[in-house]
């Protein structure tokens, strides 16, 4: 009886708990995220020198997509308003990449263990794309807001302005520049740059 009591509390905690996907505390400092899951660092200064993706527009695009979840997925649908209906994209993980775009870059770049919910993966994907985006499209790894928008809408959609009609992507955009630019000053000023 008593190893049965211990494994079900032990089970209790364990599904109680954040788990190993949950958001870092502070979202809104970078030293703080990084200090908190140095390995959050690691991956993405790794992405960072493979692919030349600064660590700061990889951080706010993790923000955007996912808020630092790693098993982040998009909402419900729902039939008659109650029948649950799948779910709205099949974007999933740290960086909310969808299956087609993940199957692209586990071919591309022969990762065929990677995982959208691991952050070392995510960081390196978002790398890859990025990289992608300023070969086919010629916007700067530096401008986080540009590279923000061909991430959303892909290199086609943007390619065609199909961001140009969405007002509230392009204020989106905007915001992730803003945060790319605050993140990249306060990990100057915590010397993790």
């Amino acid at each position: 009886m008593g190893r049965l009591l211990r494994l079900g509390i032990l089970l209790l905690l364990v599904s109680c708990g954040g788990g190993r996907y949950s958001a870092p505390r502070d979202l809104d400092n970078a030293c703080a995220i990084v200090d908190e899951r140095p390995h959050y660092l690691a991956a993405m200064q790794s992405s960072e020198r493979r692919w030349g993706v600064p660590v700061f527009v990889q951080m706010a695009t993790i923000y955007q997509e996912s808020k630092f979840v790693g098993n982040a997925k998009t909402p419900r649908k729902y039939a008659l308003g109650f029948i649950p209906a799948g779910r709205r994209s099949s974007a999933y993980g740290y960086s909310q990449a969808l299956d087609g775009t993940w199957d692209d870059y586990v071919a591309d770049t022969r990762s065929f263990g990677a995982r959208r919910n691991k952050i070392e993966d995510a960081t390196d994907f978002i790398g890859w794309y990025m990289d992608r985006t300023e070969r086919k499209l010629g916007i700067s790894k530096w401008d986080a807001g540009g590279q923000y928008l061909a991430y959303h809408e892909g290199h086609g959609g943007y390619a065609r302005g199909s961001h140009n009609q969405k007002a509230w992507l392009l204020r989106v955009a905007s915001e992730v520049g803003q945060r790319s630019e605050r993140y990249q000053m306060q990990l100057a000023a915590c010397g993790k740059l």
